[in-house]
């Protein structure tokens, strides 16, 4: 079974960037389309990036095009999520998992890591 851990949230000012990652262990994603979610209080989880198997195709939440960059490394089994002009509405757990295809957000793993929290001050 796969084991997806996020990490590099933290608290930024508005304007800012912070890089997360999710690493995978159990079970290679190289073959797998992955994306980023998020989920504020209170709010249902949302889609924010997703990338093809081999990172040639990108999709991206309007929300987030154009500040946001999504990323792999299948040697490392890791998925990265560049963000840059942090707003406070972007503030939330965010969490990786698999999909089905870019174009989709049908997740296909069962289980969620923990999610790393992304605080964003006004």
């Amino acid at each position: 079974q796969v084991q997806l851990v996020e990490s590099g949230g933290g608290l930024v000012q508005a304007g800012g960037s912070l890089r997360l990652s999710c690493a995978a262990s159990g079970r290679t994603v190289s073959g797998y389309a992955m994306a980023w979610f998020r989920q504020a209080p209170g709010k249902e989880r949302e889609f924010v990036a997703a990338v093809s198997w081999n990172g040639g195709t990108t999709r991206y939440a309007d929300s987030v095009k154009g500040r946001f960059t999504i990323s792999r490394d299948n040697a490392k089994n890791t998925v990265d999520l560049q963000m840059n002009s942090l707003k406070p509405e972007d503030t939330s757990v965010y969490y990786c998992n698999a999909v089905q295809s870019t174009s989709t957000a049908m997740v296909l793993f069962g289980s969620w890591g923990q999610g790393t929290q992304v605080t964003v001050s006004s």
